[in-house]
């Protein structure tokens, strides 16, 4: 592959993660910033994948996109599904 090709691939899938972090940041819906949180852990893991970097890839598809989120989700079913937002 390309190498200019794939440092703009990585380039791009960097401002995404970006913005999937600032997005879950923000977002008052728990289960959309795991949603966002999980959006960024795939860009994570497409960038392994090109840096050739699989040991790394494998282990953070199954904790980053799979056992994370299915955590964060059980939590907040436990709990309330939004934020509540402080007056004053």
């Amino acid at each position: 592959m390309n190498p200019a090709y794939t440092l703009s691939l990585v380039l791009y899938l960097c401002i995404t993660a970006l913005i999937a972090s600032i997005l879950a940041i923000r977002s008052r819906d728990l289960v959309k910033a795991v949603a966002f949180s999980a959006m960024q852990s795939v860009a994570y893991a497409i960038i392994y994948a090109l840096l050739l970097a699989p040991d790394i890839l494998f282990v953070y598809v199954a904790v980053g996109v799979g056992i994370y989120p299915v955590l964060m989700l059980y939590a907040i079913s436990k709990t309330k599904r939004f934020e509540e937002v402080e007056e004053g």
